[in-house]
């Protein structure tokens, strides 16, 4: 028995070892990593085989995209995406939308959020990439620059020392909150809108440990800003002895993920007179990516996420409120609004040409409105401006006050519309201060220029060869000529000026006179005719014939 067992035992030992080398292996080892295209990755946090989304943000950020954004995730989650990858590749745009965005994806905590940065995330577009869970880049991309500028006609500018608190506040904010909430460095996440911070990056010689740090703190940590007391700059006691080393020193290197090379560190990483913007391999040295990813099917390989992926592009109603926004669109729309009211002017009723005007003039104001360039104050003014103009045209005789305050608001309106909505704005009046501001302001002057020439050569087209066209002689008629006005002659071409008749009865100064066999009325030129007196034309207006005594 004794032996039976010990040979049982032995059995059921070799089947235990048997089951734990040549039993199932998980499909995610605990401390492994996947491979993609030859770059290590690490482990994936995302469950495998589960269901992912793209989502695209392209192009600048507005309103529109915000909506899009929650409308697209929203049908991922509808759909069964557990895992939303946003596709960025964005040059930024609108700091209120950008904040909403960023918002709206930190409360969305039943999915899994990743920025996949193909190609570029600059502006608005980094602080979206980082409100995400986490991060990953293609091989050629960049991420960062997000700082706020103030658009002047001398060109962008950095904003003021009395107005930089109230404008890089809620980025500034948004950013140390995705900091916290993701595990970013926080002087880094800063960096990228201050350009103010000088940023180095040290190493513990013990542990190994890698720190971003300010001057100061580097200067406490290294040693290096001793006074002549031997304390550094914050008043701390910095001597290190004849046989002590400091225990930091500066990074010197990095594994660039994408060559497999040592890149050498320029030190401080962050200068004070710039702001931070990494390339892919920076990026995930600094701990803002997780790795390189280029396609899909890497996207799919580095979060085991099933094939095919769901991707939601923007919906054609989305697309075309862009386009209907675009420079040429709303310039060619200004051209229809300008030749339709100039042909509505110079016929008589109500008809076409005031009807297209009046429509391309409405989807030239409603179109903006959509994603947040026109308020409801620009459609206002445009208004009380078209309205003074009327009165000037048709009630006020002349052109004075009224008509010129008219020509003005309509081109403030107009302009403004083209400028979208700026944080701490108060009044429907304002000269834009952000990077965004100006860059519509200068579209909308160029737009503006470029439909009022195009309409002024329309107009002048119009006016001499629509007439002649078939089907447009009814809307612009041709300029009548001289006969075609003339009143119908009652005489029959006779009492022209120089035809002769004899008086028929006495001219007092008035009377009648006979040419040829036709009686005419006629009237001296101030002397008293008798009966039979012969009578010469000598001037003609209409039906009024004056004549004179014929000389012998």
């Amino acid at each position: 028995m004794g032996c039976a067992r010990s040979h049982m035992m032995m059995w059921m030992l070799l089947l235990g070892v048997g089951a734990a080398v040549f039993g199932e292996e998980p499909a995610v080892p605990a401390d492994g990593a996947a491979s993609t295209d030859g770059i290590e990755a690490p482990l994936a946090e995302v469950a495998p085989q589960v269901r992912g989304a793209i989502i695209p943000i392209t192009g600048v950020i507005s309103d529109v995209t915000t909506e899009s954004i929650e409308r697209r995730v929203e049908q991922a989650i509808d759909q069964g995406a557990s895992v939303v990858v946003f596709e960025l590749d964005t040059p930024g745009g609108q700091v209120s939308s950008a904040l909403d965005i960023c918002s709206y994806l930190k409360n969305r905590t039943q999915i899994k959020t990743i920025a996949w940065i193909n190609s570029d995330a600059y502006s608005a577009g980094s602080m979206i990439a980082v409100a995400c869970d986490e991060s990953v880049m293609s091989r050629a991309s960049t991420l960062g620059d997000s700082g706020v500028i103030m658009g002047l006609p001398t060109g962008p500018q950095a904003v003021p020392e009395d107005l930089k608190a109230k404008a890089e506040s809620p980025v500034l904010e948004q950013f140390r909150d995705s900091a916290r909430l993701h595990g970013y460095d926080r002087l880094l996440c800063e960096a990228m809108v201050r350009s103010d911070l000088e940023v180095w990056w040290i190493e513990n010689i013990t542990t190994g440990e890698r720190e971003f740090v300010d001057r100061a703190t580097k200067s406490e940590r290294l040693g290096d800003a001793k006074d002549k007391s031997g304390k550094g700059i914050l008043g701390l006691d910095l001597s290190l002895g004849k046989d002590r080393e400091p225990e930091w020193k500066l990074v010197e290197t990095y594994l660039d993920p994408v060559s497999k090379t040592e890149v050498k560190v320029e030190q401080p990483v962050v200068t004070e007179t710039e702001l931070l913007t990494m390339s892919q391999s920076r990026a995930q040295a600094f701990g803002f990516s997780k790795g390189i990813v280029s396609n899909e099917a890497e996207l799919r390989a580095w979060y085991q996420l099933s094939a095919p992926l769901i991707r939601i592009e923007f919906s054609w109603s989305e697309v075309f409120v862009g386009w209907l926004t675009s420079m040429p669109v709303r310039g060619f729309l200004l051209v229809l609004v300008f030749l339709g009211a100039y042909v509505e002017f110079n016929t008589p009723g109500v008809g076409v040409p005031g009807l297209v005007a009046l429509i391309c003039l409405a989807i030239f104001l409603g179109a903006p409105y959509l994603p947040g360039l026109a308020n409801v104050w620009e459609i206002v003014i445009l208004l009380i401006g078209v309205m003074l103009l009327g009165v000037e045209i048709f009630v006020i005789p002349g052109f004075g006050v009224a008509g010129i305050s008219g020509l003005v608001l309509i081109l403030v309106g107009l302009l403004a519309t083209f400028m979208p909505e700026e944080p701490g704005r108060t009044f429907p009046l304002y000269w834009p201060q952000w990077r965004t501001g100006l860059a519509g302001l200068k579209a909308g002057v160029i737009t503006l220029a470029c439909a009022l020439t195009s309409s002024i050569v329309g107009m002048v087209l119009l006016s001499k060869y629509l007439p002649q066209m078939p089907y447009f002689r009814h809307i612009v008629p041709e300029n009548p000529t001289p006969s075609a006005v003339m009143p119908e002659d009652p005489y029959r071409g006779l009492a022209r000026v120089g035809d002769v008749g004899i008086c028929e009865s006495g001219l007092r100064p008035a009377g009648k006179a006979r040419f040829g066999s036709m009686l005419v009325d006629v009237v001296s030129e101030g002397d008293f005719l008798e009966d039979g007196t012969e009578v010469e034309v000598v001037e003609r207006y209409g039906n009024r014939v004056v004549v004179r005594r014929t000389t012998t």
